[in-house]
């Protein structure tokens, strides 16, 4: 397919209006987590049927909560402050995993495009520069769109365990704030019982 009829397709416009624009991190995460669906054989999860790892809180993150359909609020999308575009999804119902892995340049950007990101990321971009990104952006997201799934990622079976269920607990208080917490992400300090943001 092509990056046109890749982004006309329903489930990468659910992943734009998610996530707002269209940029090479989202596309590089629709592509991620389409290939590790695809090799698990799965459907989206619409419970805890699939869980999805991500090692990063950059834009990839988003198309990986539309494609798989796991989310903070199901407990079945992680967290892993890792830095690394890498997704591993599990399916709860064949217990196996895979592990999706950029390579190294799969999302290299030009001299030109990366001068320009700083410009717009400090806010110094005059608008023809700003234009002119905007029009690099949108080229590097089809490319990626349209590259072979070797050239971008490694993906193997993971040996990681499967993330266990959500968990739900009655509250108790933090002996400080007073505010209702799960009794598992509590600390005990000093023979109270707190919550992370009281911790000393």
């Amino acid at each position: 397919m092509t990056a046109y009829q890749i982004m006309e397709s329903e489930d990468f416009k659910k992943c734009a209006d998610f996530h707002g624009h269209i940029c090479p991190g989202l596309a590089i995460g629709y592509k991620a987590a389409k290939a590790g669906m695809e090799m698990l054989n799965e459907q989206r999860a619409e419970d805890e049927e699939i869980a999805a790892v991500v090692e990063t809180d950059a834009c990839c993150s988003d198309a990986v909560q539309v494609i798989t359909g796991c989310t903070f609020g199901k407990g079945n999308f992680i967290y892993k402050d890792h830095g690394k575009i890498a997704l591993t999804v599990f399916s709860r119902k064949t217990g196996q995993g895979v592990r999706v892995a950029m390579k190294p340049g799969a999302m290299e950007l030009g001299c030109e495009h990366r001068e320009l990101l700083q410009k717009v990321m400090s806010g110094s971009a005059s608008p023809e520069e700003q234009k002119r990104f905007e029009t690099l952006h949108f080229e590097k997201s089809c490319q990626i769109l349209e590259k072979p799934l070797n050239d971008l990622f490694t993906v193997m079976p993971t040996q990681e365990q499967m993330p266990s269920k959500a968990r739900i607990e009655p509250s108790v208080l933090c002996s400080i704030c007073g505010e209702p917490v799960m009794p598992s992400k509590m600390v005990t300090q000093k023979d109270q019982k707190l919550c992370k943001g009281c911790c000393i």
